[in-house]
């Protein structure tokens, strides 16, 4: 039991530095484009570095996950809602399974 107080207490204190860190050294506006740019898309690279394996191995075969995978992209590309985009990438996902 202590064991597990130490190690929240490091994840506590190392979760609360790096939030808190940037606060305290960058005190105006960023001008660099580029480190506003990398800022911005930051997270977008990272929630698809952690979806993509995801989505790969979330259905029984990888190629019924990679036909979902495409059809939601074109369809979010086309900007069709979130629903739509949803249904039709499970559809797809149960007929290609069904095939093979």
């Amino acid at each position: 039991m202590n064991n597990f107080l130490l190690y929240l207490l490091v994840t506590a204190g190392t979760t609360y530095l790096l939030r808190v860190i940037p606060l305290i050294f960058i005190k105006g506006k960023i001008k660099n484009k580029w480190i506003s740019s990398f800022l911005f898309y930051m997270p977008y690279a990272v929630l698809s570095a952690m979806t993509f394996p995801a989505i790969i191995n979330s259905t029984a075969s990888p190629i019924s996950a990679i036909a979902g995978l495409i059809t939601a992209l074109v369809l979010a590309y086309k900007e069709k809602g979130l629903l739509t985009v949803a249904l039709y990438a499970c559809a797809v996902v149960f007929i290609v399974e069904r095939f093979i």
